[in-house]
Order: C-alpha cells, then structure tokens, then sequence
C-alpha cells in the first residue's frame, strides 16, 4: 500500500503540475482570445438568458430546462472546494492566490462555454431516449473513430473519479460536519443521506434538476447572506483586503502569525488548482448536464454554462476567502474547512461555525446528486444503458461506506483520476475550437 501511495503521489505531483496547470489555463486563454472575450462581452446577455431558460420550450430537444441544467451543474461544482478549497489555497499560496484563483475563472468562463456548446452539438440519444452528451461525445462524433480511445479514457475516468471526489468524500465531510457540530454518529449520516440520494436517482435526470433547482439557489443564497453578513461589517477594510489579494500574487506573502509565508510559484499552482478543483472548468464534467438541456441552441446553453464558473468561483469563492482575510484567520494555522469555520465563528460569534458546517452539509449532498449523474454517463458510454440500475446501487451503497472510512488514499486516488480526465477533454476542445468558434461568430 505504501508503494502504492508513492507512486499515486508522483502521479498527482504531474498531473498536478505545472504542465497540466498550463494546459488547463493556456486552454481558457486560447479560447478566450478566439471567441474575442465573448464570455466577457456576453455576460449580461448570459443572465437574462438564465432567467428566461427557468422554463423551457417545449418544441426543443432534450429533456430538462437550460436552467435546471446549470444547476445539475452547479450541484456538482459547488461544494467543498468553496469552503475547504480556497481555505486551503490561501493556507498554501498565501491570499495572492486567489487572484490567480480568479483569472482561472475568467479564462474558465470560455473553457466551460465550449464545452457546452459541443456537448449540445454532438449529442445522442440512448437506447431509453435519454439525451446524452459530453466530452466522450463530442470526441467520437467531432473527432470521429480514431479518437474513440480518447473518449474511452475519459469516460473510464470519470466512472472511477465520480466514486472519489463525488461521493466517499463528499459522504465523509457531511459525516465529519454533523458529527462535529451535533454530535450525529458518522454512519447515521451515511444511511440517511443514502436513501435520500437514493430517492433522488430513481427519477433520473429529471428529478435530479427538479431538487438542484431548489437546492442550490437556497444553499447558495443562505452562505451568501452569512458571508456577506461579515463582509459589510468590516466594508471599510475591504478595499485594502483586495489590494493584498493583488499585491502578493506578484510578490509573495512574508510570514505572519501562524501562516508560514509562500512564494509567487505557490501562488501561483495552489490558485489555479484550487481554481479548476471548484469551478471544474476544463474537467469535462458540466458538459455532462447541458448535454440534456432542453436547447436546439448550443451557443446559448455555451453562454448559461459559462455562468456556472462566473457564480462558483468569482462569486461564492470570493466571498469565502474575504471572510477569511478580513477576519485575520488566515494567519491562524488552520487549514481547509477549520479555517472557515474559524473565520466564520469569529465574524459570526456563537453560530458562524453552523453556516460552515450546514453549507457543508447541503453542499456536499447536491455534489453527490450532481456527480452520480456524471458517473453514470460515464459508465453508460463504455458498458451501455444495461449497467445503469447497477451503477445507481453501487453509488448508493459506496455513500454510508464513505462515511466512516478513512479517505487519506481515497483522496489522493481521486485527485489523480480527476487531473486525469481533463487531458483527454482539453485535447478535445483544442482540437474542435474552429467549430465553437464558426457556431459563435454564427449566432452572434
């Protein structure tokens, strides 16, 4: 097992690396330039599209709304990453890190719009009439029968991956959040939330965009009141909390209390995987959901999918880490979920910690809707609709398990799996842009 551990940690340690890390941003940059800062330009005209995508039309393919689909999306993105993940970046990297953690995002805004535009393009129905779509689509149909290995890696990637960082993991932080906070024994957590999930996945996609429809808009709204609770309270040290986002970026960040100071190149690589982590732009996971948008219309879905990354991370993980700056926390020691637990209870006295743990909570439960629909694509593209019921019991069953392990290795087989789906994706993209491009200049 230690052998083992070593070699999953050399392999983290590349796909994790500056290469792929380039990759990924030299991705969303290319396509950025290329679409001419759509996702910028458009962004307005992206929020008045969300809001008439609340209802579908019943005349277009597909079978959710553009709407419920971003938040199918959404569930599965925003979770541990926007409390623990930019926690632990600036843990690592210092607050600079997070303005490395934003420009992941604006260039993530096009990565995430391309990725939807050829999900709707290259679409399939499958043997039950479901409309299924993704990077292993857009691979066999945009790039035809030689890259069929492709889509075959990403998709075995992603039917393993969703195991980790979509389900055992999420089970355990719900697990060690109640456990924590009300003292719920850990497998009680992993039983109940295993037959609500499992009532959920019994009506399909469908019902997994009904219950993120009401889900993620109420968890979001609620984290965003407590945070910006404290940010209003200390409005007038906000402009200079920013000022250190910018400056330390550049120039690294000295020691201070508790934190051990980090360099730019830590910066650097903990903002911008700590970035992609969140907002999953470039993983090849929220083309998964739009694919079933109820559009004849890939480039709007490309403009409502590009929101997805814009609320995660410009947004909700903004919030999170002005907290913790604007509180002092960061120079406390802690890491991941403890430190904006911390932070909290110190901007909220007596019940900050409760919008951690709950956010947490609710958080964690959507990812694992969002990602067992994810998964289960996956597994459908290699073994066909036949493994589905079983693929849903295996997730159902993995949830109370998860729950009371010990993750360390899960996490670290994840996080290779997960840096691994995005090559096959991003190579994708690069290589199919000349179309996102034609159908943006088209419809624009």
């Amino acid at each position: 097992m230690e052998t083992l551990t070593q070699l999953l940690n050399s392999i983290s340690n590349f796909v994790w690396g500056p290469i792929i890390l380039a990759l990924l941003l030299g991705t969303g940059v290319y396509l950025m330039v290329g679409l001419l800062f759509l996702p910028i330009r458009q962004l307005p005209a992206a929020f008045s599209l969300l809001w008439r995508g609340r209802k579908s039309n019943d005349l277009d393919d597909g079978e959710i709304s553009p709407f419920n689909a971003l938040m199918t999306s959404l569930a599965a993105t925003i979770g541990t990453g926007n409390i623990a993940g930019v926690a632990t970046a600036i843990f690592l990297g210092g607050p600079g890190a997070i303005f490395w953690m934003w420009i992941t995002a604006l260039v993530g805004m096009a990565t995430k719009y391309a990725e939807a535009v050829l999900a709707v393009k290259y679409r399939e129905v499958d043997e039950n009439g479901a409309y299924v779509g993704g990077p292993m689509y857009y691979i066999k149909n945009g790039l035809g029968k030689n890259w069929q290995w492709l889509a075959f890696l990403f998709s075995l990637f992603g039917a393993i991956a969703a195991f980790g960082i979509g389900n055992t993991i999420q089970a355990n932080s719900v697990a060690d959040a109640l456990s924590s906070t009300l003292g719920v024994p850990a497998w009680q957590t992993g039983v109940v939330m295993a037959v609500i999930v499992y009532a959920v996945l019994v009506g399909g996609i469908k019902r997994i965009g009904n219950v993120a429809s009401k889900l993620v808009p109420f968890m979001g709204l609620a984290y965003v009141v407590g945070a910006g609770t404290i940010i209003i309270q200390r409005l007038d040290s906000v402009p200079t909390a920013l000022q250190l986002i910018v400056n330390d970026a550049f120039t690294g960040t000295a020691a201070a209390g508790g934190f051990a100071g980090a360099g730019i190149m830590a910066a650097i690589r903990f903002g911008v995987a700590r970035g992609v982590f969140s907002n999953e732009a470039g993983l090849g996971t929220a083309p998964i959901a739009h694919a079933a948008a109820k559009t004849n219309n890939p480039v709007a879905q490309g403009k409502i999918a590009m929101l997805g990354t814009f609320i995660d991370t410009i947004i909700i993980c903004t919030m999170t880490a002005l907290v913790i700056i604007l509180t002092g926390s960061w120079t406390s020691g802690e890491t991941g979920a403890s430190l904006s637990a911390h932070a909290f209870s110190m901007g909220l006295p007596g019940y900050g910690q409760y919008v951690v743990s709950f956010g947490l909570a609710i958080f964690a439960l959507t990812t694992l809707l969002g990602w067992s629909y994810y998964g289960e694509r996956c597994a459908e593209y290699i073994l066909g609709v036949k493994c589905i019921p079983w693929y849903r019991i295996a997730w159902v069953l993995a949830i109370p398990f998860g729950a009371i392990m010990d993750l360390e290795f899960l996490w670290l087989l994840a996080d290779v799996l997960n840096g691994l789906m995005a090559i096959p994706n991003l190579i994708a993209l690069l290589l199919l842009s000349p179309i996102v491009f034609k159908l943006s200049k088209k419809k624009a």
